[in-house]
């Protein structure tokens, strides 16, 4: 059976570079796993205000070895630091230096999530601008009653795929939404200035915020 762990990379809400490096990130996250034989898959994302940019992703992480999972985690879970070489959104900002954060966690057993607590409701699936691209309702968004925290699958053609995917989304977002707090009660025991810590990278990458992201060149692990 394979192991899992779920990957979080978040922009700490700040400007519209750091949620491009969240979205370059990703890229170089996947291919360094990709490396190592880890198969992963995007889970979750919330866009940015431009085309590809997000505010923060979650991804899913699948092996074989669980010691495996926990060294790709040792080497990624921190702070990452992007040094731009130019910026398509800001030609002329000094800046350079642009952090995000990577935090990794296990899902919540799913004895702990009650079904009553889910809600799904079946909808068109919709195309760029919201332009419906299936007649048939076939997509499925997840709700979770006690918090109200929802997600859409609309991947499949098929609805019960589709209610699957929407139930895997949940739960790595509910996970990731506990992960958070333990981490903002670390934050208030400790009086960190912010959750995302900038300063000791675990990984430092140079490379354009365009959209090319061959550009971008590992540094140091």
């Amino acid at each position: 059976m394979a192991e899992t762990l779920y990957c979080q990379i978040t922009s700490g809400r700040g400007p519209v570079e750091v949620t491009r490096v969240v979205w370059l990130v990703q890229l170089e996250l996947a291919h360094s796993a990709f490396c190592k034989n880890i198969r992963t898959q995007l889970i979750e994302y919330e866009e940015g205000t431009h085309d590809r940019c997000m505010f923060s992703c979650i991804m899913k992480l699948s092996s074989d070895s669980k010691e495996q999972l926990e060294l790709f985690r040792k080497e990624w879970e921190g702070s990452v630091l992007w040094v731009a070489t130019d910026n398509e959104f800001r030609p002329n900002h000094r800046r350079k230096n642009w952090y995000v954060g990577i935090s990794c966690f296990e899902i919540i057993p799913e004895t702990t999530i009650n079904e009553k607590d889910i809600q799904y409701q079946t909808t068109r699936s919709s195309g760029p601008g919201g332009q419906n691209v299936n007649k048939v309702e076939s997509a499925v968004r997840a709700t979770h009653i006690p918090t109200g925290i929802s997600v859409l699958a609309q991947e499949f053609r098929d609805q019960t795929q589709n209610k699957k995917m929407a139930r895997e989304r949940l739960i790595a977002k509910l996970s990731a939404v506990e992960e958070a707090k333990k981490k903002q009660q670390t934050y208030e025991i400790w009086m960190n200035h912010n959750l995302l810590q900038r300063g000791n990278p675990v990984k430092k990458f140079i490379g354009s915020l365009s959209k090319k992201p061959e550009s971008s060149f590992l540094i140091y692990k």
